[in-house]
């Protein structure tokens, strides 16, 4: 199948690059001039395990190509996927579908034969419809079928997601559109992915379904952990204690900071605009995103409390990307969290590994370290944010040897209270009730 991926974004470049290994010829477009020739010199522009060596290996099976233009890749597709941006306006949470219809009104110029135009961003139910309604407008004559396939990828594992995905969905009505893209899709069909149609409307608020459940469950087991503190309970007992009920499930309920990322926060709020529109209130929904603002803004005031405030000093941060095995910063709740330190009196110093060249975009005026025992010396308090691998272990002696004073806060648990309360340090975690120092 020969298959134009318009958009060289997170989504545009994991699906062109899988789609290329299944074997099918990929062109990758995008107007970014120096992103598409960084992109042919090899230079990946985000952090995605895998993904590196993935686009190289197509490329050099001569599988996978970029370019600027977008006029014979789509002329002569099977199927052109829409993989551009759909970021929240500013000021209403509407998702921003400037970049869809552009690409929408470009296609339709340059298209010659049947083709299966597929929505992959992020999308507004009934997307699709003005989507098809822009190509009919701009070219009457059009063999098309418009059909909605949303990306169900998580940052850092998005290569296994595409390869071996949970659930594989394509909104079409059309019998040519469905076997072009169960064409598509075909190599899957030996690791069983379940291939799913619907109509189009249908796939389009299953993404955003899908993501405000995720959303939910995460502040959910937030408000537990707070209840937890209180009460003297642990959060992570309580977390698989329920999440050994297979009606609830263990994913998604790890307490922490509060969500973030380039899905959840964008595609709740659009949720609940959507909802709005058609005048339908999401209370639940709408709960959620209100938590969980709060929450990425009380994280400061932990760090507070547990040094009894913070004017005139040093507060070590580790992690700032709003999950490991990423460098996006989009949302990230160490970005409230920072914001409240400095706006407490802390000197802030951090320490990402991948994430702090994107961090300084969004957080200029504090200090970055070379490593965690760099950023954790001097330090009055230490906060993981984060949780990379890579603090999961840390010497806890240096740790302690080099801080001015040890007291570490946890918002992500990856330490025994016990195992930090027996190396001397005040601990604090989120819904668990610290350890008595010894």
């Amino acid at each position: 199948m020969r298959i134009a991926m318009i958009g060289t974004g997170y989504v545009g470049l994991v699906s062109g690059a899988c789609f290329a290994d299944f074997g099918h010829q990929v062109t990758c477009v995008d107007k970014d001039a120096g992103k598409i020739e960084a992109l042919r010199r090899g230079e990946i522009p985000i952090f995605e395990p895998g993904l590196d060596a993935l686009v190289a290996s197509n490329v050099k099976a001569k599988r996978l190509d970029f370019t600027t233009d977008l006029s014979a890749p789509v002329a002569e597709a099977d199927a052109v996927f829409i993989a551009v941006g759909t970021p929240s306006r500013r000021g209403d949470g509407h998702a921003d579908l400037t970049y869809v219809y552009s690409a929408a009104r470009e296609i339709a110029a340059v298209l010659s034969g049947f083709t299966v135009v597929v929505t992959k961003s992020t999308v507004p139910v009934g997307t699709g419809d003005e989507v098809e309604r822009l190509i009919r407008e701009a070219n009457p004559s059009a063999d098309v079928v418009v059909a909605s396939n949303p990306e169900f990828l998580r940052e850092g594992a998005a290569i296994r997601d595409f390869k071996f995905p949970d659930r594989i969905v394509v909104g079409t009505d059309d019998e040519r559109g469905r076997k072009v893209l169960g064409d598509v899709y075909r190599p899957l069909s030996l690791n069983q992915a379940p291939l799913m149609f619907t109509a189009r409307r249908t796939a389009e608020l299953i993404k955003y379904a899908a993501n405000a459940f995720l959303a939910t469950k995460i502040t959910f087991i937030n408000e537990i952990a707070d209840l937890s503190e209180k009460v003297g309970a642990d959060v992570q007992q309580v977390a698989r204690g329920i999440g050994l009920d297979n009606r609830i499930g263990s994913k998604f309920l790890h307490a922490g900071p509060g969500f973030g990322g380039s899905c959840f926060p964008k595609d709740t709020r659009a949720l609940v605009k959507i909802a709005q529109d058609h005048d339908v209130q999401l209370r639940i929904v709408e709960a959620v995103l209100g938590v969980n603002d709060i929450r990425k803004r009380a994280m400061a005031r932990k760090v507070s409390n547990a040094t009894g405030g913070l004017r005139g000093k040093t507060v070590a941060v580790l992690g700032l990307t709003f999950k490991p095995d990423t460098d996006d910063m989009r949302e990230a709740p160490s970005i409230p969290l920072v914001t409240g330190l400095l706006d407490m009196g802390a000197k802030v110093r951090a320490h990402d590994p991948v994430g702090m060249e994107q961090a300084k975009k969004e957080l200029p005026e504090i200090e970055y370290c070379t490593d965690p025992y760099e950023c954790a010396r001097g330090a009055d308090a230490l906060v993981i944010v984060t949780e990379w691998v890579q603090f999961r272990a840390l010497d806890l002696e240096r740790l302690k040897n080099e801080m001015a004073h040890p007291i570490v806060v946890d918002l992500r648990n990856i330490y025994r209270p016990e195992d930090m309360a027996a190396q001397g340090f005040t601990y604090e975690s989120v819904g668990r009730a610290p350890e008595p120092k010894v």
